[in-house]
């Protein structure tokens, strides 16, 4: 994965583009805006997030607005408009996860990892974020971690600890 920071120029690799071509070639002819969702996970996964300047690139390839490509991106929680560490811990912030103790792991987090919500840690290996519902109230509070989206579940600050000194170790 490529780093990007935020003012650096994006540039798009014949390989990437041929895997825009061949996605933008299963939607009808004008409807290529239809592709902007698997090509920004492609751009994501190119990347590490999708900057501004990377999404003003998608729009000129698909020759869309630029606010088209934004909207979309900022909708959806799966794209990072950000920055992102290694690991982005992903804490469900729903009402039945905080009845059990999700605001406690996220200042709990908070406090482990020595940054706030959205901020990447200076090893860059930790970022974390509030999520909306990851579908397993019965185990909460829960958290999960992309890309392969582990489940954690039944979280106490010791299983937490435990988590990030693990995943420091890879």
């Amino acid at each position: 994965m490529l780093k990007v920071e935020e003012t650096q120029p994006v540039e798009f690799s014949s390989v990437l583009l041929a895997n825009f071509d061949e996605i933008v070639s299963r939607y009808p002819e004008g409807k290529q805006k239809s592709a902007l969702l698997p090509i920004l996970h492609l751009v994501q996964a190119e990347f590490g997030w999708t900057s501004p300047l990377a999404m003003d690139k998608v729009a000129e390839y698909l020759n869309i607005e630029p606010i088209e490509v934004y909207e979309v991106a900022s909708f959806y929680s799966m794209y990072f408009l950000q920055p992102k560490g290694k690991y982005v811990l992903e804490v469900c912030r729903t009402g039945p996860c905080c009845l059990v103790g999700a605001e406690k792991i996220m200042d709990h987090i908070e406090s482990k990892l020595g940054v706030k919500e959205g901020e990447v840690t200076e090893d860059g290996l930790f970022s974390w974020r509030g999520v909306e519902c990851l579908a397993a109230c019965g185990y909460a509070p829960v958290l999960q971690i992309g890309p392969e989206y582990t489940f954690y579940e039944n979280l106490t600050e010791q299983s937490v600890d435990q988590l990030i000194d693990d995943l420091r170790k890879k």
